[in-house]
């Protein structure tokens, strides 16, 4: 099993808004960078783990659970011209784009910020706090997610 952070704008997509999804799923779809792209298609896999991040928000930081219920694929939105996602450069024959499909899981009590969460000894090597670390969807590791789950159950 692997585990991820995948950073969303709250006002674009919330964790309520994954909650009030039908059967609390939705793709995870538009992202246009190359190695989150790679994350995406080539490792996340079925059943992984996914912290639920708020940036650019005040307070940026981990408002939540999720799980992938659909592994990598191709990004029909970089398709549609009327998607904010589309991509002119992105074929059907020679994709670019990829997704994956997310089910809610929990949201904690409180938002874990990114403050905090630099306060931790045991989080220090996390790649959301090393700097130029822009990316949003990236690996964690297993002793980081069950440290910030056992912070979000906290109350």
């Amino acid at each position: 099993m692997n585990y991820w952070l995948f950073k969303s704008e709250p006002e674009v997509f919330s964790i309520d808004d994954l909650k009030n999804c039908k059967n609390e799923t939705s793709t995870w779809e538009g992202i246009r960078n190359y190695q989150a792209r790679n994350f995406l298609r080539d490792t996340a896999k079925l059943n992984d783990k996914v912290l639920f991040y708020y940036s650019s928000a005040i307070p940026t930081g981990v408002v939540g659970t999720a799980k992938i219920i659909k592994e990598g694929y191709i990004d029909h939105f970089a398709f549609d011209k009327k998607s904010e996602y589309y991509d002119e450069k992105s074929k059907l024959d020679k994709p670019q784009w990829y997704m994956v499909d997310i089910q809610f899981e929990s949201k904690f009590q409180k938002i874990i910020t990114l403050e905090e969460i630099k306060s931790y000894k045991e989080l220090a090597n996390m790649r959301l706090v090393q700097k130029g670390n822009r990316l949003s969807v990236f690996p964690i590791t297993k002793s980081e997610y069950d440290f910030i789950l056992k912070l979000g159950s906290k109350k």
